[in-house]
């Protein structure tokens, strides 16, 4: 851990943690939360393959802009990209469909699970056991089913997770490969490890985030806080980057294609 937070790279390794801190990925979490939204395993499906190649592209893009303007930019570019297309995920928050509900506390679900449910709304006080329970249990199934107003909240979520793996695929190339020429050999193999650990914990906070707020009206709340978290990232590693190249950060010209010899190169430039 000593090791990590002196190299160069730090700030650019923990930018790289802070967006795993995030619920905008097509893991479990926001696949659920699809599903309590009206969509079905085949929009989903088609959605993954959207990502995939979105995700693609965000590997083209790396090596090309990489040859235009540097490593180093590549990840500000990256960062800037990835925030713009989240800004559609903030939207969803508000729009029209949207289940996101203060009022309804976070910790609800939580409660009910450590003291009971007897309040919950699941039962209705009204039922009256019967000898063909079975009859009641699939009434119940069918007043659960989702009841969706309007797409347009679920449609600028995947939008913007979809447009934003382009900026993510990029910036994850960028931080791995500073970390590969920025550190020597002999202790590639112990940064590479911390930087996994710090991945994996941040990774691991986002799941106790989503314990402690597992409703879907809670569901806007945790994609504000993840975009904040990847603000937050980008924010470290925007100092990462200027603090290597300084006045030369902001220059379209990369220092890889056209040096300037009246300005000495810093260690840390790319």
């Amino acid at each position: 851990w000593v090791a990590y937070y002196n190299q160069s790279i730090f700030f650019a390794g923990m930018s790289l943690s802070f967006l795993y801190m995030t619920v905008l990925g097509f893991d479990c979490i926001t696949t659920g939360y699809a599903y309590t939204q009206g969509l079905n395993g085949s929009v989903l499906s088609l959605l993954m393959g959207a990502s995939a190649i979105s995700g693609i592209c965000g590997t083209v893009a790396f090596t090309w802009i990489r040859k235009k303007c540097g490593l180093i930019r590549t990840g500000i570019i990256a960062g800037v990209a990835q925030l713009s297309c989240l800004v559609l995920c903030v939207a969803s928050v508000f729009a029209p469909g949207s289940p996101f509900d203060l009022s309804v506390s976070p910790f609800d679900e939580v409660l009910k699970h450590l003291f009971g449910d007897s309040g919950s709304l699941r039962e209705s006080p009204t039922l009256v056991p019967t000898i063909e329970p079975q009859i009641q249990i699939n009434a119940t199934v069918f007043e659960e089913a989702p009841q969706v107003e309007s797409y347009m909240s679920v449609s600028l979520l995947f939008a913007g997770v979809i447009a934003a793996r382009i900026g993510l695929w990029s910036f994850d190339l960028t931080v791995t490969q500073l970390i590969q020429e920025n550190v020597i050999e002999s202790e590639r193999g112990v940064i590479n490890g911390v930087q996994n650990s710090m991945n994996y914990l941040l990774d691991l906070l986002h799941f106790i985030m989503v314990i402690l707020a597992p409703n879907p009206e809670a569901f806007g709340l945790l994609v504000i806080i993840s975009v904040s978290f990847v603000a937050m990232g980008h924010m470290m590693y925007f100092r990462f980057a200027y603090k290597s190249l300084r006045s030369r950060l902001f220059l379209f010209c990369s220092p890889e294609q056209k040096p300037d010899p009246n300005i000495p190169s810093l260690p840390n430039s790319v």
